[in-house]
């Protein structure tokens, strides 16, 4: 439903001015998802491969400092969540901020906010099927085979997962952040034994003098760890699942709740702990970003196959990120569709009701990254990953923003908060939105990447604009529908 039609129905019918509007794209869907799947949904969103891939080299470039710029993304990330969260329990959607960009911005925003997801999602898709292949070429078994047929193979395995139910997804989830959250945890306990027993690591005994005889916590000076940020941010990208998982979820206003208030000490102890231990353990100099920083350490104290358990576990990390990013572009493209900003048969669902549409639809942009993989192997992920950037802070843009519509109209009396609310409103948003902004600018600096990635805002703007005198009159025809049904 757009703002528009939201507005009349408010002024046609004081009555009913508080009353929650419906979208037309949560019709259908299973609630099969328990406490437990969106409890490690949350957890496989704040812990993947920007931990245990992409620490080492910014381990390597900020020095212990980092754990200062996952500290501070963390906090900014969790302001998101939070109010995303405030959101999702006022009305639980499957098409979370795409809904609720559509109520509170009109349709212009929901479009914008949802192709720009898409992008996100579908480049990050691309990232995620490139970094499998290239996980599993580490096992000499699977050398001989080409990295694009790795990269297919894994895209089919986990879109087919993605078709059969939800449940199945929630499950298959549950599973991986099991195993992403028990080597941490393993990980951790062995740094801690390391540094209490003194026990020697890449021939030095571990503790505070390993980073102030390296330089100090800043031993390359504030600039590498300002430009580290945008990789920080990408890190934690996925913590918005929760709002789209809600809209499959029986209880979202008990779940939904414990899992955002997780959040933030998981972030605390994952992130910040893991690497302030890194850095305790090694110099940031031994580090590097072509190897995790947890297989570096284990190697350094002789662990048998250490290497082996962490590819794995990266390999995992990879396959959640591609099995939650065909979850949500699905729910958010058939609410997009519902409103006629998508093409029609993303809104299709199958008998599981599953919306296979749109599933597919990403799949189909991701399979352009197994031809990539076949073009450019060795460059296919930074290409994508960066791309996917753009996508990720434009999506905590918008959520901030819608957030603060929101707060405005409960002033007006339209709408009512909840009790669980984002501390600090407005000021929480708008520093929000400008630090993700600031990041966005600091891309600038990095002339071999992050130059090149806003080269692409405006081509992506002129997409969007394009896009949209495409389907303007067919989301028009559909307001025009709500508009009559809600008058009748």
């Amino acid at each position: 439903m757009s703002k528009d039609a939201v507005e009349t129905a408010a002024v046609a019918s004081p009555a009913d001015a508080t009353r929650t509007p419906a979208d037309a794209g949560d019709a259908g869907y299973s609630k099969d998802l328990k406490a437990r799947h969106v409890n490690m949904i949350a957890i496989g969103g704040a812990i993947g491969t920007g931990l245990f891939l992409g620490a080492g080299g910014r381990l390597q470039s900020a020095g212990p400092a980092l754990a200062l710029a996952y500290l501070v993304c963390g906090i900014f990330a969790f302001f998101v969540v939070r109010a995303l969260g405030e959101l999702v329990l006022y009305r639980p959607s499957s098409g979370s901020f795409v809904s609720y960009a559509r109520e509170f911005l009109g349709e212009k925003g929901a479009y914008v906010a949802g192709w720009m997801y898409f992008l996100n999602w579908s480049t990050t898709g691309i990232a995620d099927i490139t970094a499998i292949a290239l996980y599993t070429h580490y096992w000499s078994f699977f050398t001989d085979i080409p990295q694009w047929v790795l990269a297919l193979i894994a895209l089919a395995v986990v879109l087919l997962v993605n078709l059969i139910s939800v449940k199945i997804f929630g499950e298959l989830e549950f599973w991986f952040a099991i195993i992403k959250v028990a080597a941490l945890v393993a990980f951790m306990f062995v740094g801690i034994f390391l540094l209490v027993t003194q026990h020697e690591v890449g021939g030095q005994t571990p503790g505070l003098h390993v980073i102030t005889d390296n330089g100090g916590f800043l031993p390359h000076g504030l600039m590498p760890v300002v430009l580290v940020m945008q990789g920080v941010v990408f890190a934690y990208a996925s913590l918005e699942l929760v709002g789209v998982a809600a809209g499959e979820t029986a209880e979202p206003h008990k779940v939904v709740p414990r899992a955002v208030n997780s959040i933030m000490w998981r972030v605390g102890l994952f992130y910040v702990g893991s690497v302030v231990l890194l850095a305790l353990l090694l110099p940031g100099s031994v580090y590097s970003a072509g190897e995790s920083p947890f297989v570096t350490v284990l190697s350094k104290i002789g662990v048998p196959a250490a290497g082996d358990v962490m590819n794995l576990v990266v390999l995992t990390a990879a396959m959640s990120s591609l099995n939650s990013g065909l979850y949500s572009t699905g729910r958010i493209l058939r609410s997009m569709a519902m409103a006629g900003s998508a093409p029609g048969f993303t809104a299709k669902m199958n008998r599981s009701q599953v919306p296979y549409g749109g599933i597919m639809l990403t799949a189909a942009v991701c399979v352009l990254g197994v031809g990539l993989n076949f073009l450019m192997p060795s460059q296919a992920f930074e290409i994508v990953l960066n791309v996917a950037s753009l996508g990720i802070i434009s999506t905590w843009v918008i959520i901030m923003i819608c957030h603060l519509a929101f707060v405005r109209r409960a002033k007006e009396g339209l709408v009512t908060r909840p009790k669980f609310r984002l501390p600090g409103s407005p000021v929480t948003e708008i520093a929000t939105i400008a630090f993700l902004l600031a990041v966005l600018g600091l891309m600038w600096k990095d002339p071999e990447i992050g130059r090149k990635t806003l080269y692409l805002i405006p081509l992506i703007g002129l997409a969007l604009v394009g896009g949209w005198y495409g389907v303007r009159r067919r989301i028009s025809r559909t307001v025009d529908q709500e508009m009559g049904e809600l008058t009748k």
